[in-house]
């Protein structure tokens, strides 16, 4: 018998007809003698009907009366995926945030999990109940309804398995698992048995939409063992047990898996790729000590997120270009204040660019290897594709190119590293 946390997003909530499909799974789950808590997410598109509404209402909303209304959503599928079990002869409950309760710390609207209370619902569990639990909600210390943020219920989903001790989470998504990179794009991807936490971590903050990037940090913190299926299968489709996506497991793990030949080492895991970057240029910096801290401090105190940088040799004396990314939904922002700090930084002109995108090789493999990036150089070199930044980690290269040459880029590197699948 094992404890397991399931989870299902939006697109697998959307309407009853989904809900009855959802319960199905659940209940063939319950069924195999396991104890089953499943963390659920609002119906596609209602989060955003939620928060128009808020807008309308007052476009200066209180965050606090804001986390009333979006909270609602995750309410209602819990709710009715209880009455859905209910109606095929399980035993369910659902779990309000304040119920277990869910402690959050921090703002409402980006609330951050302290801890869960979990002693109820495990009682509740032993007992054979199926406890249902809506994500992206919790309490504050103030007794407040709070909500967690884009992408809240995949962190609640890995919270509660920590929390109750679970063998794993399961995220049931709109794909079947993590691919070397996207199906849509490179027909010959190849769906991965397993990631480590690190690579997953790095592949969902480079443009991977599979799964939030706080819940891998989460996950990688907790040890928690998160599995991503398809919610999208038949109702005649056999368990999880049997029927597996990708395993998010730590490096040990993924080392006893090469090991035992269940997973071939690769060097590269995937590419991802992220259209949602802008660059900026700063023209005629000065080129002195200080002036970097000048135009980044302002963005870091608005929280604008900065990724690639370059500072140029000044063409002029004591001169210099600086060029550096931000994401697109910044971008407006980033350009105020940097045009309200202009006689501090002491630049001559703004330029910006949000015809870019940012791919990204992404392997555990490049810690041992080297060549990963001049494979990666040599190989867009050759289709004329130009780089104009570069950044690295330990186990990620991204370089910024147009935006138009995304697809191409994505699959001449799927191909370079050897990551197509075999006819």
């Amino acid at each position: 018998m094992a404890r397991i946390v399931m989870k299902f997003g939006g697109t697998s909530m959307a309407g009853t007809e989904r809900i009855r499909r959802v319960a199905n799974i659940v209940r063939k789950q319950a069924a195999g003698g396991n104890e089953v808590a499943v963390v659920v997410s609002a119906m596609a598109g209602e989060t955003d009907r939620l928060v128009n509404f808020c807008r309308e209402a007052n476009p200066l909303y209180d965050p606090a009366e804001y986390d009333v209304v979006v909270a609602s959503g995750e309410q209602v599928t819990s709710g009715l995926l209880a009455l859905t079990l209910q109606a095929l002869g399980c035993k369910a409950r659902s779990w309000l945030g304040w119920q277990l309760p869910v402690r959050t710390i921090e703002a409402h609207a980006k609330a951050r999990i302290e801890d869960i209370d979990s002693d109820a619902v495990l009682a509740s569990m032993a007992a054979g109940e199926i406890a249902v639990i809506p994500g992206f909600q919790g309490v504050g210390g103030d007794g407040r309804v709070t909500t967690l943020g884009r992408g809240g219920s995949d962190t609640s989903a890995v919270a509660v398995a920590a929390a109750i001790g679970a063998d794993r989470c399961d995220i049931y998504t709109d794909v079947d698992g993590v691919y070397t990179t996207d199906p849509r794009i490179v027909a010959k991807a190849r769906k991965l048995k397993a990631v480590t936490y690190e690579e997953m971590l790095e592949l969902a903050s480079v443009g991977a939409k599979v799964l939030q990037t706080r819940s891998v940090g989460l996950a990688m913190k907790e040890g928690v063992r998160v599995q991503v299926l398809s919610s999208f299968i038949g109702d005649d489709a056999v368990p999880a047990d049997d029927l597996p996506g990708t395993m998010i497991v730590s490096e040990e793990e993924m080392n006893d898996l090469v090991e035992k030949g269940e997973m071939e080492r690769q060097h590269v895991t995937g590419i991802a790729h992220d259209k949602n970057e802008a660059k900026v240029i700063l023209t005629r910096v000065p080129d002195k000590p200080g002036a970097v801290a000048h135009i980044f401090e302002p963005l870091a105190a608005a929280s604008i997120n900065v990724d690639m940088i370059i500072q140029n040799v000044g063409r002029d004396k004591g001169e210099t270009d600086v060029t550096f990314t931000v994401p697109m939904a910044d971008l407006a922002r980033a350009q105020a204040l940097l045009e309200d700090k202009r006689a501090e930084i002491g630049f001559n002109r703004i330029i910006t660019d949000s015809k870019i995108a940012k791919i990204s090789v992404v392997g555990v493999g490049m810690k041992s290897h080297a060549g990963v990036a001049a494979t990666m150089f040599k190989a867009l070199a050759e289709r004329g594709i130009n780089i104009q930044a570069i950044s690295t980690s330990e186990i990620k290269v991204s370089v910024m190119i147009d935006e138009d040459e995304t697809e191409l880029a994505v699959r001449v590197l799927h191909t370079a590293y050897g990551l197509d699948a075999s006819d």
